[in-house]
């Protein structure tokens, strides 16, 4: 019975959300099918106190097999980590103390995975993910750390991450299946594509018919700062609540996953050198992508430029 201890940093609990929204596996289904045991989760462990697992965690009475961390590392100030506490100590020193004991470390969100939202800008509480910063690998546990499994931390990125991908991630290892990660240390089997891949929104893309304003059918990558084509995330490829996604409801992408987010600038604007946008969609040559366009464009069937739906 894999047991797990999942613990809030610098966090909105917003992952912890996303967890109670998972349905393939659910989190009963983790319990029964896989036989998954929470330790310790702050918003649905009612029994015990975190100090109590803490303390049998660190006795060795509790077996800890997979470490969860939600929120990012504050380490300010001054390296103190006292932005961050629990009872005086530094939640970052906890951190340290329960890693090496854990048979997998995950990060669960962008904020533990690379920092997050509290590393942008300023970052005047010196946050960080668990082992990068941003896109820079180290993090609080640094480059060459190593769980007892052999593997790094598990980046389970999003803001939130996608509810079946945290629980997916929680049942392959339960399994003892292999984890394959992309250069950032996210599961490739659900980091792999991109947003863009199943939008609904590709017609218009590929057509170059854009929107301008919100509400429309139109591609919002254009003038409208969507990542999608630059964004691997499994949103438009597993709807959220099997359901939507974001570009579905007409939001823009906002590289959630992504270790640099969120971006400095406006998320709804897209920079643009010229008429092209700044950023091109991944494994884009921009001159091939202007000279594309511009056909694109002068080729759009009357039904898309007038965005009407398809007969």
């Amino acid at each position: 019975m894999p047991n797990i201890l999942w613990m809030q940093t610098g966090a909105c609990s917003g992952d912890t959300m996303s967890l109670l929204c998972a349905d393939r596996p659910s989190l009963e289904q983790l319990d029964l099918q896989y036989g998954v045991k929470l330790l310790w989760q702050p918003s649905l462990t009612a029994d015990r106190s975190f100090g109590d697992v803490l303390a049998a965690v660190l006795a060795g009475d509790e077996k800890l097999d997979v470490l969860c961390i939600e929120g990012s590392l504050m380490v300010g100030p001054g390296n103190t980590g006292m932005f961050d506490t629990w009872k005086g100590r530094p939640k970052i020193d906890i951190v340290r103390q329960l890693a090496p004991l854990a048979t997998d470390v995950v990060a669960m969100g962008t904020c533990a995975a690379f920092g997050g939202v509290h590393a942008a800008g300023m970052n005047p509480t010196d946050c960080t993910g668990l082992q990068f910063h941003k896109d820079t690998p180290g993090g609080l546990l640094g480059t060459a750390w190593r769980a007892r499994s052999g593997r790094p931390v598990i980046n389970v990125s999003g803001c939130p991450a996608h509810p079946n991908t945290i629980t997916k991630v929680l049942a392959m290892i339960a399994a003892g299946e292999e984890i394959a990660l992309d250069q950032f240390n996210r599961p490739t089997a659900f980091f792999a594509s991109l947003v863009h891949q199943g939008c609904t929104r590709n017609e218009y893309h590929e057509y170059d018919i854009e929107d301008s304003e919100l509400g429309g059918r139109g591609c919002m990558f254009f003038s409208l700062g969507c990542r999608g084509p630059q964004t691997v995330a499994p949103c438009n490829t597993e709807l959220w609540n099997g359901h939507s996604s974001k570009t579905r409801a007409g939001v823009p992408c906002f590289g959630c996953t992504s270790p640099s987010f969120p971006p400095d600038g406006d998320l709804f604007s897209t920079p643009r050198i010229g008429a092209i946008p700044k950023f091109l969609p991944l494994g884009v040559v921009r001159a091939k992508y202007m000279a594309y366009k511009n056909l694109a464009r002068a080729a759009a069937p009357e039904r898309v430029v007038n965005r009407e739906m398809e007969p």
